[in-house]
């Protein structure tokens, strides 16, 4: 089951990581994405396993791409980048299946 529409009342640009080059890093064309966004301050860890703090977090459908390092910009214009994007994903119960999204 998909969260549901309803639910995703907020919108966020999304650049997609692609990775470093010798100018920095690179990230793919922004696309808007709808999604529920909870800026709330919390501890996380990062994909390398490392304790760090959290400024929000969104909540989108499992189709959306956005790998960590990815740019943000949030409905306020702020910038920021993915800690860790989290497949919620019920097997096929009757749970809300999402993309939690962990913002730096």
């Amino acid at each position: 089951m998909k969260i549901p529409g309803f639910l995703l009342r907020h919108e966020v640009t999304v650049e997609p990581y692609l990775g470093d080059s010798a100018y920095g890093p690179q990230y793919g064309p922004a696309a808007s994405l709808r999604c529920f966004l909870d800026e709330q301050t919390r501890t996380v860890r990062s994909k390398e396993g490392q304790e760090v703090i959290s400024s929000g977090t969104f909540y989108a459908r499992l189709d959306a791409v956005c790998p960590a390092e990815s740019r943000v910009t949030l409905p306020t214009g702020r910038q920021t980048t993915v800690i860790a994007a989290l497949r919620r994903d019920g097997g096929g119960l009757a749970t809300p299946d999402h993309l939690e999204v962990q913002l730096a």
